[in-house]
């Protein structure tokens, strides 16, 4: 743990300056209120300045060399490369429609710290990534005054992952305005989407209202495309399109992936930007980080290369029948050392857990993986444990974190976490484990 957890927990255990109840007595925004509340957990998170520092360059570092694969490994041949780690043709072919050739840097990637550094678990990229709006719960804990207090000691700092991603957007807007100085931007879900997740988009709309743009929450089938080309949602004009929706939303859409068709259009034409474009597709994939672990990858990366795949990326290796030799069966052997998750997934749904199968299990699971195709097996990371007081109960319990480090093209742009308690499972996500609670992280010296 870092000494800075031990100090808060100590100091919520002596119950002195109400510092245990700070995040419950927090003033909340109210779609922030609705979407989080429930969810969140009695204390923030702490990392180091320096580690996250180091860790972001590490990632950018990263970033580009997931870029690089296609020219480094296939002679640029992008289908040889995507067929390789498992995307079907009509996907790519998707994937690819109104591309620039070079995606915009933006994403968040999960990672564990296993007591001596940051380990990366998935790289997320595209501009559906969740969490935009969490540095909102930092800046309202800074308004208690005993954490604020607690902050100003310790020296805690925090990156507004709101303010870093409104700059972003005002700059990709600008060569589409259509009049006023600030851009009118739609958060625009796939068919249906808004139902489900209507209230998380509503406090990333609320976050963006306090950076002075105007959002407006829709889904495709709701866009409608002028006869200039420019996209409207209930008549509003719009600057730019702040994608929700996924390819694999579309390739499922009753109508088809031809629904997206006006997004691709205006955004050729400049009449509409379309943030960002499908092909980080290519790269979030997780066999790609795969081939970087890869050691037939090896003669591709300089020394300086091979050490920081060494250093932020866990053994990693995708699965199929016309794998390697040996590979399934090295996986069986080192099931309490492995995860297996499939490459397009998301928030550990039909994910298999090595250490928490029985051996017939875990065989089953990698004959499945094996033949789906697109399952990558993961080295497992064992995360340092961190204190949480319950001011609910008085106890303390161990916790985990997976943090989620946001990268724009400005750099790192902020990092939230999703927790579960040490005796939880071994999934830290929303969507498959309903204990998993979110929470803001603080930098400190």
């Amino acid at each position: 743990m870092t000494d800075l957890s031990r100090m808060y927990v100590d100091e919520c255990l002596r119950g002195e300056g109400g510092l245990a109840t700070a995040v419950a007595r927090a003033e909340l925004p109210p779609a922030f209120e609705e979407a989080w509340r429930a969810h969140l957990l009695p204390r923030p998170w702490f990392v180091r300045a320096s580690e996250t520092a180091a860790f972001a360059r590490d990632l950018e570092g990263l970033f580009d060399l997931l870029l690089s694969l296609p020219e480094r490994l296939f002679g640029g041949d992008v289908e040889r490369y995507a067929a390789e780690i498992g995307l079907a043709p009509e996907l790519v072919a998707l994937l690819r429609r109104g591309g620039s050739g070079v995606p915009a840097k933006l994403g968040r990637a999960d990672a564990y710290h296993d007591g001596t550094s940051f380990k990366l678990l998935e790289f997320n990229l595209g501009s559906e990534v969740g969490g935009l709006d969490m540095d909102v719960l930092d800046q309202a804990l800074l308004k208690v005054p005993e954490f604020a207090a607690f902050a100003r000691e310790h020296g805690l700092g925090h990156v507004d992952i709101a303010e870093r991603m409104a700059a972003v957007l005002r700059d990709r807007a600008r060569p589409a305005l259509s009049g006023s100085s600030e851009p009118v931007i739609g958060l625009i879900e796939g068919r249906g989407g808004v139902g489900p997740y209507g209230r998380l988009m509503r406090a990333t709309q609320e976050a963006m209202a306090e950076q002075g743009l105007d959002l407006r929450i829709g889904e495709i089938g709701d866009v409608r495309a002028r006869a200039d080309g420019k996209l409207t949602l209930d008549g509003t004009p719009l600057d730019l399109v702040l994608r929700n929706f996924a390819a694999s939303q579309l390739l499922d859409d009753p109508e088809g992936p031809g629904v997206a068709e006006p997004f691709f259009r205006a955004h050729e034409a400049g009449r509409t930007v379309l943030f960002t474009s499908l092909e980080s597709g290519l790269y979030s994939h997780k066999s790609a980080l795969a081939l970087l672990s890869d050691p037939r990858s090896g003669d591709a990366f300089d020394a300086g290369e091979r050490a920081l795949i060494e250093r932020v990326l866990p053994w990693s290796r995708a699965l199929r029948a016309s794998g390697p030799a040996g590979l399934v069966e090295l996986c069986r052997e080192r099931r309490e050392r492995l995860i297996l998750k499939p490459g397009a997934g998301y928030g550990g749904l039909d994910t298999f857990v090595g250490w928490e199968c029985t051996d017939a299990e875990w065989r089953k699971a990698l004959d499945l993986a094996v033949e789906r195709g697109g399952y990558v097996a993961q080295e497992r990371v064992v995360p340092r444990p961190e204190p949480v007081y319950d001011p609910a109960t008085g106890t303390v319990d161990d916790w985990i974190a997976a943090l989620g480090f946001f990268l724009t093209d400005d750099g790192y742009a902020g990092a939230h976490a999703r927790v579960n308690r040490a005796d939880g499972g071994a999934i830290v996500g929303m969507s498959s484990n309903p204990d998993t609670r979110m929470v803001g992280v603080f930098t400190h010296p």
